[in-house]
């Protein structure tokens, strides 16, 4: 067969293989994420393949939003995107290949025969599996060909022996041929089934490490037999552990997982977000927070945690505020501009150190913007802490306070100098007077230093809101 030679001591080359039949959720894009960091770590290939078989379900809006969420991740692949439908000739042209060759035979038994041979077995509580009566073997007869009948075609796994892998998370895995039927690899109207076409694609892509969830441990052994017929060895496989929702159960959208875009949407950032799935199942020592660059020069294979890991939303917000705090304001200063243009506001050249000075207090970009937003848009102070804080007493302390800042020069030294002027002035101590200015200029008692707060606002509206008493 005209398959590429798969050299094992070539360069590594890894594929995310997502089935566009949903939004990807957090769970799914961990599995991009490993084989993403292990093909730039080894300075490898990394390969999207869309596996859209399942015309019923699959859609482009699906697969659309895999390829935002993985560019708004930064997980950037080399080649592709590849999908499956595009590539049916191909499989065809294998499977007549596969028949010529005698793995392969067609199969008659309808599904109401199916069914009948599987609810026999489990009465007789024996694994429910496909026995072979169409199989061909030497000396046997086989049943006459039903009339008007087009056959699947079933692969002829190997009896005897077992099949068995070295995983690189769950170590050593062997099951027994005689426990594996033979799969049915292309449907009645000719369209080959999942697992011939996905060992089709990891040949063809000469696919050197298969990273994926450890729900597809069942197919291994059937595609390592597919590749072997084939004449080819298999790759190497890593079985991920499941994430689990906070709840303790397998993450999936309809256990409330989020699309990964709603993440960026919510005011996280990529960085952290891969910081966080890679704790989500790979360690390096006790490391927990950590660049991108780092993450690439520590990771490997050996390092896989096998317990499953479960999401911890609380966690996630953590390792984005750390990540925040460490980011240049210049640099998120566009991440919180793009928030509050989504609020109809737009900023100025201040954004950056208003970044600068608020940053330290949120967990999201979204929290940061609503800080921001104070400095562009109108402030209404909740009537609790109006009626706390603005009172007749303080009436005259924010008069001589307006007559100082009016005529004080617009920095913090000019600002600072007001205050205390205006403290002295009136014998009171700072908090008495700060409290209700910060009510009043952003809305909330409680603000970073009030003389950098107020000499990020615009002279005009810090007196306009003051007067607003």
């Amino acid at each position: 067969m005209a398959f590429p030679l798969f050299d094992m001591t070539a360069q590594v080359r890894t594929r995310f293989a997502p089935s566009p039949t949903g939004f990807i959720h957090l769970g799914n894009i961990r599995s991009a994420l490993y084989p993403w960091a292990f093909a730039r770590a080894t300075g490898g290939t990394f390969i999207l393949r869309i596996e859209d078989t399942d015309l019923e379900r699959s859609s482009q809006a699906a697969v659309d939003v895999i390829i935002e969420g993985m560019k708004w991740l930064g997980l950037d692949h080399d080649e592709g995107p590849f999908y499956q439908m595009q590539r049916m000739d191909r499989y065809k042209a294998v499977l007549a290949e596969m028949v010529a060759a005698g793995h392969v035979y067609p199969c008659y038994m309808s599904m109401a025969e199916l069914d009948a041979l599987r609810e026999r077995q489990m009465a007789n509580k024996e694994k429910p599996r496909y026995d072979g009566t169409w199989r061909p073997e030497p000396g046997k007869v086989l049943p006459p060909v039903p009339e008007g009948v087009q056959p699947v075609l079933r692969f002829k796994n190997p009896q005897g022996g077992v099949v068995a892998w070295e995983d690189k998370v769950k170590g050593l895995i062997e099951i027994r041929n005689d426990e594996l039927d033979d799969l049915v690899i292309a449907r009645p109207d000719g369209t080959p089934t999942y697992n011939f076409c996905v060992v089709v694609d990891d040949i063809d892509m000469a696919i050197t490490h298969v990273i994926r969830g450890d729900d597809h441990v069942n197919n291994t052994p059937r595609q390592i037999n597919i590749f072997r017929a084939l004449g080819k060895e298999p790759p190497v496989y890593a079985h991920l552990p499941t994430v689990l929702n906070e709840q303790g159960e397998k993450m999936s959208k309809r256990n409330g997982a989020k699309p990964v875009t709603q993440y960026r949407d919510e005011g996280y950032l990529p960085d952290a977000m891969v910081n966080y799935l890679a704790r989500l199942g790979w360690s390096h020592g006790d490391d927990e927070i950590f660049s991108r660059e780092q993450f690439l020069q520590w990771f490997n294979l050996d390092h896989l945690g096998r317990s499953a890991a479960q999401f911890d939303e609380a966690k996630l917000r953590w390792v984005n505020a750390q990540h925040m705090k460490a980011m240049d304001d210049t640099a998120l200063a566009p991440l919180v501009a793009e928030q509050l243009a989504k609020r109809g506001i737009t900023a100025d050249g201040r954004l950056s150190r208003i970044c600068g000075l608020f940053k330290d207090r949120c967990d999201t970009t979204v929290a940061l913007a609503d800080w921001a937003s104070a400095f562009y848009a109108d402030v209404t102070p909740s009537p609790e802490e109006r009626a706390q804080h603005i009172t007749e007493a303080i009436l005259p302390l924010l008069a001589t306070l307006v007559e100082q800042l009016s005529a004080c020069a617009w920095d913090k030294a000019g600002i600072s100098s007001a205050i205390k002027e205006t403290i002295a002035a009136h014998g009171v101590k700072m908090p008495q007077l700060a409290m209700p200015v910060r009510v009043l200029v952003m809305g909330t008692a409680q603000t970073p230093s009030l003389d950098a707060v107020l000499e990020l606002h615009e002279k005009q509206t810090v007196l306009a809101r003051l007067k607003n008493a």
